[in-house]
């Protein structure tokens, strides 16, 4: 099987079933969208979606969460992980937003990166999700999936992303990028993936061995 088909068996089979494929982090705005995207850094959507309601609630806008203090945030967000430094990384990309953005998240790669506490993973998601640009957010399961299928043997989440841009057409990558992720997340576990149950599994690498 050559790579080209790989990657069209897959994303057919995707696209046939999950269409329109979101993100399960609830948020209801560009900055809602980057907190909840921060505070998902190995965490479960299922737990930030829990902590996020209240916390948006004291803290609405950027100036908002800039006014609070770092104690303040923490309240909110301890039940996630590392919640000491997410608090404070809250606070300051806050602070950022209003002094240097005019409390507006910005929509690209080179002004999200500069805020505090955001990577090039949390920019991506913010871009693709809150502004439609064809972005491909490789995390924990996207990496994973992609070595295991054979869509990508990158070393680093830098590489993988390469790999997957040049293969998937652009109209998809972002839709691409939520199928693998969900795919990971449900199906093809880091622990124990669940082969036999795979709609994939003709197109894998590593079920092939």
């Amino acid at each position: 099987m050559t790579i080209k088909e790989r990657y069209e068996g897959i994303l057919e089979y995707f696209k046939e079933r999950q269409p329109n494929p979101e993100t399960e982090l609830q948020h209801g705005d560009p900055f809602e969208l980057l907190v909840a995207v921060m505070l998902s850094a190995q965490c479960t959507d299922k737990r930030v979606n829990m902590v996020t309601p209240p916390l948006f609630a004291a803290y609405p806008t950027p100036q908002a969460m800039a006014g609070a203090s770092v104690e303040d945030i923490l309240e909110y967000v301890k039940s996630v992980s590392y919640p000491n430094s997410k608090a404070a990384h809250l606070q300051q990309m806050a602070r950022k937003l209003v002094e240097d953005f005019n409390g507006q998240v910005p929509d690209n790669m080179k002004d999200l990166t500069s805020l505090p506490g955001v990577g090039r993973k949390t920019a991506n998601v913010v871009m693709g999700a809150a502004f439609g640009k064809a972005t491909i957010p490789v995390d924990t399961h996207v990496y994973r999936v992609s070595h295991r299928v054979g869509l990508s043997q990158g070393k680093t989440p830098n590489d993988v992303e390469r790999d997957l841009m040049r293969h998937i057409p652009e109209e998809m990558r972002f839709k691409a990028h939520h199928w693998i992720l969900l795919h990971g997340r449900y199906v093809c576990k880091a622990l124990r993936p669940d082969c036999l149950n795979c709609g994939i599994q003709q197109y894998c690498k590593q079920y092939s061995k």
